[in-house]
């Protein structure tokens, strides 16, 4: 499937869609068996979906974001809290401007705590924002794909995202997935210390358990949920 959208100016025109939907990934290790880009992957497939869904312009995903935690691992880049809302906000402006009359920021990055602020922020005009999916839109999709791990243990490259990488792009996972568990549940000085303090490989998770048909009804679930946000 395409992680861009291809519209047209006047393919935007006529479908005058006014709410979008911004996915947010990031640029950070995901393990010995999963791309550096997973996260921006992951909140572009599911921003896809929703479109194929549900009537929303789809804009290309934001590829970097807040990733400071995974910094001791190679190819891991960053944006500063800073930086990554204003990015948002000068999208929204953008969006305003043309009639859109809710962004909804796709998240696919644990991290970015800020986003929060942002929405919170936006309530108050002149582009009303909502962040999805939130812990209740996740907690759902782990039941209805049976999904073992919990979300506390299953904080990266773990389960969940194997699972949906195996479904829908395949290709991006390394053979060696079924060997990557690390367990690290507990990770009390995570934003002070770096997730090396907890893991070597930079897994979090029981990547052994995924199966891209618990991929394809995590995403589903997702597409689901996100009828309450428009």
């Amino acid at each position: 499937m395409e992680l861009l959208p291809a519209d047209t100016s006047p393919d935007v025109h006529e479908r005058s869609a006014d709410v979008a939907v911004l996915p947010i990934g990031s640029l950070e290790q995901h393990g010995p068996h999963l791309p550096l880009t997973t996260d921006t992957v992951v909140a572009a497939t599911v921003a896809a979906r929703i479109a194929d869904a549900h009537p929303v312009r789809l804009l290309p995903p934001v590829t970097f974001s807040c990733s400071h935690e995974h910094a001791a691992w190679p190819g891991t880049v960053s944006l500063s809290a800073t930086t990554l809302v204003a990015i948002v906000r000068d999208v929204a402006d953008s969006l305003r401007r043309d009639g859109v009359r809710t962004l909804v920021l796709v998240n696919g990055h644990g991290g970015n705590y800020v986003l929060g602020n942002v929405v919170q922020e936006a309530s108050l005009g002149p582009l009303p924002m909502a962040l999805f999916p939130q812990v209740h839109d996740w907690a759902a999709a782990r039941v209805a794909a049976g999904l073992v791990t919990s979300d506390e243990a299953d904080m990266h490259a773990g389960e969940l995202e194997t699972s949906v990488l195996l479904h829908f792009h395949p290709h991006l996972v390394r053979p060696h997935y079924a060997r990557a568990d690390h367990d690290a549940e507990h990770r009390p000085h995570l934003l002070s210390r770096g997730l090396q303090e907890y893991s070597e490989s930079g897994v979090v998770g029981r990547p052994s358990l995924a199966s891209a048909e618990k991929g394809r009804a995590v995403v589903a679930s997702l597409v689901s949920s996100f009828a309450a946000y428009r």
